[in-house]
Formats: C-alpha cells, sequence, structure tokens
C-alpha cells in the first residue's frame, strides 16, 4: 500500500540529474501504478519518461527502445515481461469524452499507466496516484521535480543526494 508523502523539489536542471532521478524512480514501480506527469511545454516529462521505460526495460532484460512522445497517437505501448506500459499524452483532447473513448483506466491492474497533461481528467483522475511536477525555475534557467504519494522508503533518500 501507497503512503502518500510530501517531497522536496529535485534539480533536473542537468540532464544527468533527470536521468538519475527516473532511475531511482524506476525502482518504486508496480503494477497498477498510475503516474501523472505535470507541468508546461519543454519542461522535461518527456525526457523523464523516456528514461524511467528504458530502465524499466533494462531492469526487466529487454531490448531499449526508442522512447517518443505520443502526441498524435495518443498512447504508446511497452510490453516488459510483469506488465505493460502505456504511455498517454492527453494535450490534444478536450474533454473528459475524449477520454474516455481511450479506456484508459478500464483493468489497469496489469499495467503501468503514464500520463502527460493530466488536468484534463477531471473527475475521472482515480484517487491513488503518483504525481510528478516539473516546472521552471526564474528566467527558466533551472527545471524541479517534484514527486509525491509515494511509498516512503529509503528510496526517497537517495533522490536528496542528487
Amino acid at each position: 500500500m501507497r503512503i502518500a508523502t510530501k517531497s522536496s523539489k529535485l534539480d533536473i536542471s542537468k540532464l544527468e540529474n533527470t536521468k538519475k532521478i527516473a532511475d531511482i524512480f524506476a525502482k518504486t514501480i508496480f503494477k497498477g501504478d498510475v503516474i501523472l506527469f505535470y507541468g508546461e511545454v519543454g519542461v522535461g516529462k518527456t525526457t523523464f519518461i523516456k528514461f524511467l521505460i528504458n530502465n524499466l526495460q533494462k531492469i526487466d532484460k529487454k531490448n531499449i527502445s526508442e522512447i517518443t512522445s505520443p502526441t498524435f497517437s495518443l498512447m504508446n505501448q511497452y510490453k516488459l515481461n510483469k506488465y505493460e506500459i502505456h504511455h498517454y499524452d492527453l494535450y490534444r483532447l478536450k474533454n473528459e469524452k475524449d477520454i474516455l473513448t481511450l479506456n484508459i483506466f478500464e483493468d489497469f491492474s496489469n499495467k503501468v499507466i503514464l500520463i502527460e497533461w493530466p488536468e484534463i481528467l477531471g473527475k475521472l483522475k482515480p484517487s491513488n496516484t503518483i504525481d510528478i511536477n516539473f516546472e521552471y525555475g526564474e528566467n527558466f534557467n533551472s527545471r524541479y521535480v517534484t514527486i509525491s504519494g509515494y511509498e516512503k522508503l529509503k528510496i526517497f533518500d537517495e533522490f536528496k543526494s542528487v
């Protein structure tokens, strides 16, 4: 069972920090997880997801694949041995009715669901999610990520050391 925690703001201004945090975070992923990615265009959501999925593939001894944003396809799917990853980008959708046609939350117990631009979910947002908030620093010279809603194990201390 996940326990909601408060998270510190982590600096992802350097690409290697983004990768390191995504790699550490990959150790906390379980099938059935719904992870929501918030933030402006270009702040690093898809880059983080790329590192995350590639690390999950590596852990699963799968070939590393090219990870792209599903902006036009709306969903990209990646098969692992233990579960599937469904990566959604809801940027182009206009309302909850559009989301219902995707069947995002129809039996996600054997999947990991990654959703960029989850603001449009409204009432459809599940109650037990992991939220990852990306933001720019002053003058867009730095970027930060805040992760909340995951179980606070020793793994969180690894995030702080980045």
